[in-house]
């Protein structure tokens, strides 16, 4: 049987951009399965139960991006 992976955002640092169903494009510090929280982009549900890899952007998903990166590192 196959383990459960965990996530926990340890730290919300932006959102790049939302849908019309309130999924958010999402930059977090995560801790996937207890690692080290590492900085993490996807698509959460607006609960923030389920998440989508995401690894295209729109250019205007790109810039809020950048801003958000710049900010932060």
């Amino acid at each position: 049987m196959k383990d459960k992976i965990t996530s926990i955002i340890t730290r919300h640092i932006g959102v790049i951009s939302e849908s019309s169903r309130g999924w958010r494009l999402e930059l977090n510090m995560v801790s996937w399965n207890g690692a080290e929280p590492k900085l993490d982009i996807h698509d959460w549900s607006p609960d923030h139960q389920r998440c989508n890899n995401r690894g295209t952007f729109t250019r205007e998903e790109a810039r809020t991006l950048i801003k958000l990166l710049k900010k932060e590192v």
